[in-house]
Order: C-alpha cells, then sequence, then structure tokens
C-alpha cells in the first residue's frame, strides 16, 4: 500500500498550496486595503477575496465531465500550471484589476484541485485505508496555511510588509507540484478500465499495490463500470467451512420502514457495519434456492488465440510488442469447465470468486434462471462476516452469448460500458440519493461558516480584542491576529492526525455526529461572549479559545468528510459528472458566504454571525443523522450497488 500512500501525498501538494493562499490572502487583504483605501468599500474587499471562488465555481462547471473525457492526470497537471500563473500575476499586480486577475487564476487552479484530488485518491486507494489517505488534503491545507501564517506573520513585522510577495511567493510551491504531477502522478486505474485502456490500468495497479499478482482488482474496477444494474441484496448464511448462499423470502415489511424518520439507506449501510444481517431487508428478493461454495479463480493472462474460450479485444492504444493489452485477454476469468458444477439433485453450484478489500469479495456464478428470465452468469459481492451479498448480471456481460454457453463470463470492451454515459444516467434512483446526500452535506457545510471564518480570522480576532492578549509584547494588534491564527493552524495539525486514524475506525458518518456539536457548543459560547462583558481580557480569551475549538473540531470531521463522502457515493462513468455538480454547490455557497460576511458583520454584527452558524450546525447534525450513511472500508463499487439497490426498493415501499 506504500504506492497509494505516496501518490496521495503527493496529489495532496495541490491542497496545500490552496491552505497557502487562503492564509495569504487572510494576512494580505490587510495591508491591500491600507494601500488602495478600501476601508469604506467593503464590497471590493469582499470581491478580492471571493474573485479566487468566482474562478473555482467557473472551472468546476466542467471540470468534473472534462476529467470523465481527457483522465484525472491532465486536470491536477492544469492546475499546477494555473497556480504558478497565477503566482506571478499576484506577485506583479501594480493595481486592483490586475490583482483580481491573478486571484481568478488562482480561482481556476483551486478548484481544479480541490474538486479532483479527492476523487483521485478514492479511485487510487485501496478500501481499508481510503478514508485516511483521503483525509491528507485537509492535513496537508492546514499545513500550507500554518507555513503561509508564518511567512505572513513574519513579514508583519517590518515596517513596510509588501502584501505582493505575500500572494505572489504562490508560484514557488506550485512549481513543485507541477513537477510532481509530471514525473510521479499516474493516471486513475479507474478511468484507464473505463477507457478500455486495461494494460495500462494494470501497470499502474502494480505500482500503487506494490504486487503484481492485480487481476481481482482489475475485474473488479471493470464490473463498476455499471450503472444501476437489477442488483439484489440476499442473505448469506455463514456455517463452518465454505459459505454458502440461501434463499429467503421477500420483506415488504414497509410498516417498520416508515416508523422512523431516518433514511432506509442509513439503517442498510449501519447492517454492514454493525450486525449479522440487514435491519431494513431481512429477506430481500433472493435469487437462488441453491447452495453456492466459494472457489480460487484462475486469471487468464495469455494473449489472444493462445486458449482459452473468451472473445478478445482490440486496445484502443493497439500496440505491436509483445506487452500489450491483449495480453489482458478477455474474460478476465477463465473458468475451467470442470469448475462449475450443476448438479440437479442437491443444486449445488461453485462461485469463482476474489477479495477486493474491506471483507468483501468478488464472485460469479451461473444462475440457472429459476428466478430470471435466462440462464447466465451472476454477480456477486460477497460479504461473509455480515452475511450478505449483492447479485446482479456482469456489468460487462455479452448478453449475444448467452446461449452459446460461453466458458466464464463473457465480457466485452470495456470501453463500451461507459459509450452513451449522460446526464440521463444522473436520474437512476441510486445515482439522485447519492446526490442528494453530496448536495446537502456541501451547503450545510458551508453555511457553517468555516469559509467566513477561515478567510477573516485576522479581523474577527482584531475585533474581539486579541491584540490585548499580547499588548505587553510590543506586538501591534494586526501582528496579534496573524500571530494567534498561525497557532491555531499548528493546532489542528495534531486533531487532523487523529481524524486520519479514526475515519476508517470509527467511521465518516460517526466523526460528524461527534464533532458537529462541539461547533455547536464553541459558536454559542462565542455568541454568549459578544453579548455578556466579563472584561477585555476575558472576552478576547473567551474568543480566541472558542475559535480555536471550533477550527480543531471542524478539520475533524465537516472539514474532509463531505468531499470524503462526494469522492466514494457515485458510480465511477458519472462521478465528473455527480463530483463537478457537488463542487459546484459547494463553490456557489462559498462565495454567497465569504462575499457577504463583511456586510453581515456591519449589519448584525460578530455575535449575530456566530448565531447563524450555530443554527446551521445544529440542521447540519440532524441532517447527517437521518440521511448520511457509513462507507467506512466499502469498496467504492459495493457502494455504489448498495445506493442502488436501497433506493430503488426505498422508492417501491412507497409505491405500495
Amino acid at each position: 500500500m506504500s504506492g497509494a500512500v505516496l501518490v496521495a501525498i503527493a496529489a495532496s501538494v495541490g491542497n496545500m498550496i490552496q491552505g497557502w493562499d487562503n492564509a495569504c490572502i487572510a494576512g494580505a487583504v490587510l495591508y491591500i486595503k491600507k494601500e488602495f483605501n478600501l476601508q469604506s468599500e467593503p464590497t471590493i474587499e469582499g470581491l478580492i477575496v471571493a474573485m479566487s471562488l468566482i474562478g473555482a465555481t467557473l472551472v468546476t462547471t466542467f471540470s468534473g465531465p472534462l476529467s470523465d473525457r481527457v483522465g484525472r492526470r491532465p486536470m491536477l497537471l492544469s492546475s499546477s500550471l494555473l497556480y504558478f500563473i497565477g503566482g506571478l500575476v499576484m506577485l506583479w499586480s501594480p493595481n486592483v484589476y490586475i490583482l483580481l486577475l491573478g486571484r481568478l487564476l488562482d480561482g481556476l487552479a483551486i478548484g481544479l484541485a480541490v474538486t479532483l484530488v479527492p476523487v483521485y485518491i478514492s479511485e487510487t486507494s485501496p478500501p481499508e485505508i481510503r478514508g485516511s489517505l483521503n483525509t491528507l488534503p485537509q492535513f496537508m491545507g492546514s499545513g500550507g496555511m500554518f507555513l503561509s501564517y508564518c511567512m505572513v506573520f513574519g513579514m508583519s513585522l517590518m515596517d513596510s510588509p509588501d502584501w505582493r510577495l505575500m500572494l505572489g511567493v504562490l508560484f514557488i510551491p506550485s512549481l513543485f507540484y507541477f513537477l510532481l504531477t509530471v514525473f510521479f502522478l499516474p493516471e486513475s486505474p479507474r478511468w484507464l478500465v473505463s477507457k478500455g485502456r486495461m494494460l495500462e490500468a494494470k501497470r499502474v495497479l502494480q505500482r500503487l499495490r506494490g504486487r503484481d499478482d492485480v487481476a481481482g482488482e482489475l475485474a473488479l474496477l471493470v464490473e463498476g463500470l455499471g450503472i444501476g444494474g437489477e442488483t439484489v441484496i440476499e442473505e448469506c448464511i455463514v456455517e463452518e467451512g465454505p459459505p454458502v448462499m440461501a434463499s429467503g423470502q421477500e420483506s415488504g415489511n414497509g410498516n417498520q420502514q416508515s416508523a422512523t424518520l431516518v433514511d432506509p439507506l442509513v439503517t442498510l449501510f449501519s447492517s454492514v457495519h454493525g450486525s449479522k444481517g440487514s435491519a431494513v431487508f431481512p429477506h430481500f428478493g433472493s435469487m437462488f434456492s441453491d447452495k453456492v461454495n466459494l472457489v480460487k479463480p484462475e486469471w487468464d493472462d495469455v494473449s489472444v488465440g493462445g486458449g482459452g474460450g473468451g472473445d478478445g479485444y482490440q486496445s484502443d492504444d493497439d500496440a505491436t510488442g509483445n506487452d500489450s493489452d491483449d495480453d489482458l485477454h478477455l474474460p478476465l476469468i477463465q473458468h475451467a469447465p470442470h469448475e462449475i458444477i450443476r448438479n440437479s439433485n442437491n443444486h449445488e453450484e461453485q462461485l469463482s470468486s476474489t477479495d477486493i478489500g474491506g471483507g468483501w469479495q468478488l464472485g460469479w456464478k451461473w444462475s440457472t434462471g429459476q428466478q430470471t428470465t435466462k440462464d447466465g452468469f451472476e454477480r456477486v459481492y460477497l460479504n461473509q462476516e455480515i452475511g450478505e451479498s449483492l447479485v446482479s448480471h456482469p456489468a460487462l456481460y455479452s448478453k449475444d452469448l448467452m446461449d452459446q454457453h460461453p466458458v466464464g463470463p463473457a465480457m466485452v470492451h470495456p470501453a463500451k460500458a461507459t459509450n452513451g454515459s449522460s446526464w440521463s444516467d444522473l436520474f437512476e434512483p441510486g445515482v439522485k440519493h447519492a446526490l442528494l446526500v453530496g448536495i446537502g452535506l456541501q451547503i450545510l457545510q458551508q453555511f457553517s461558516g468555516i469559509s467566513g471564518v477561515l478567510y477573516y480570522t485576522p479581523q474577527i480576532l482584531e475585533e474581539a480584542g486579541v491584540g490585548i492578549l499580547l499588548s505587553n509584547l510590543g506586538i501591534s494588534s494586526t501582528s496579534s491576529s496573524l500571530l494567534i491564527s498561525n497557532i491555531i493552524t499548528l493546532l489542528m495539525l495534531p486533531c487532523i492526525a487523529v481524524a486520519m486514524r479514526l475515519m476508517d475506525l470509527s467511521g465518516r458518518r460517526t466523526l460528524l455526529l461527534t464533532t458537529i456539536p462541539v461547533l455547536i457548543l464553541s459558536l454559542i459560547v462565542l455568541v454568549i461572549g459578544g453579548l455578556v462583558n466579563f472584561g477585555n481580557v476575558a472576552n478576547a480569551a473567551i474568543s480566541t479559545t472558542s475559535v480555536i475549538i471550533y477550527f480543531c473540531c471542524f478539520v475533524m470531521g465537516f472539514g474532509p468528510i463531505p468531499n470524503i463522502l462526494c469522492s466514494e457515493i457515485f458510480p465511477t462513468r458519472i462521478r465528473g459528472i455527480c463530483i463537478a455538480i457537488c463542487a459546484l454547490t459547494f463553490w456557489i455557497c462559498d462565495i454567497i458566504v465569504t462575499y457577504s460576511l463583511p456586510v453581515m458583520l456591519t449589519s448584525v454584527g460578530l455575535t449575530g454571525v456566530f448565531a447563524f452558524y450555530a443554527v446551521v450546525c445544529i440542521m447540519s447534525w440532524v441532517f447527517v443523522f437521518l440521511k448520511v450513511p457509513e462507507t467506512k472500508g466499502m469498496p467504492l463499487e459495493v457502494i455504489t450497488e448498495f445506493f442502488s439497490v436501497g433506493a430503488k426498493q426505498v422508492v417501491a415501499e412507497k409505491k405500495i
């Protein structure tokens, strides 16, 4: 797994630059206002800060679909170039207009990085550590903020601080990011599989996993290209010896589901992590009445024409040498005829399977058509520990060959699975449900106040009188607020490290439900501190402590988790489109919050702003409790299958 860890660290450098920029503009805006006389122009001040958000919003509208077309790596490369150019422009900026142009270019780079780095990490990471690795962008972003605040604080002690240098120095880390992207980051193996570039995907997986045998995961990526198939949940009875699939009766227990406000999908996902069997669909729709024993599959890596019974395909990047995509002969799994047992007396059938991480196995089984229209192979995602499996036709099964009784799952060219993918796929029940979760989290995260508090931390602390705490050291009020902002970012780093450890242990949902109440409490204390005069020193200490607690808890939960979940819950073939929708929501809300904060500070004051954020945090906790499922340790393909089958069953229950 070391390969995946190093790649995730390298990709997260883009988020480190974003954090660097956030801290730079938070400190530089104090001096920009003085040079351009913007003290009485809060609208222009807000525009300077929000211009990068406008750029991020513009690029987000097409970054997701474009990444589905050209790949994740070229988009990250473009991000590094835009960071570099934007830094040089801000270093030069002789007036407000050129400064706004530099901020716009910087925003384009930020939009690409924030949108695609979590997707890239999710698509390259094994499920057991995916949550931890996807917390790296938050850690790197906070690390960038710390380094930037150190620089800004040091420059604030100078007689004539240069805000152009504060912002323009961004081009140095962006050059380092560009070199990493060019020479170190591979393309996402899931994207390569979606384009039929199987040999490249195999090599990338071998590098990321540090082993030669990656055929099982390669098959998983192929199977994950389908959307909204006729998947059902089965019970799996675990006995001594091999596990068996057992038939069950469909459950139409709609009254039990309607008795609670909690989304049935939340309960369904919870059953994966906490109990035997599903509490929502205890015996839902078994397709088999056979016992199915697990056996080890044989993987075919011989060239086309070298034996076996499946159809080969010609690669999009047709290689003439011996080492080509054709070496990955399709079908990916080659069954010997004697491995398939169809005993008419006891109906035993073997299921060829391979481990795909997180306690899940991917297998294929020949269906006798007892509850299906035709005989054919069935794909099975099986988890023996929880006693559940997901069963459907293979995503790339060639229906034309069903009557020929082929040996093994007869797969077609993987690129054909993505042909015809369009906006209409967004109306598939599982995708719609996932979009509801993703969009809801992005809206609530932004209106919980993090962007406003982040960009204006020095001003907020200065207004709260924090300069009093350090007045005896001879440090100005502005420098004091920058120093305390730096201390806050330093304290955030160990909190994020704890979150990285817990992300794949406690889980995303648990961290959200645990940390959001602390956010609410810290905001309420800030409101009380603004309404009650405890004395200058006491009020400044209360404000500083509450802001520190707010930031530390935010980066443990509400900071990284919305992006992590959004990168996990959408199918591969339309993941870019869905991510673009969620990211566009994020940036629009970010613009609204950032641009309106100076106006809110003028109209309702700091206390009113914190009171509004506290109300939004309360709403956020309720939304997470009712609607957000737990996805820790589950392969991406299994997560999307759960969304699909669960959402369809919920719709069916409502029609009854």
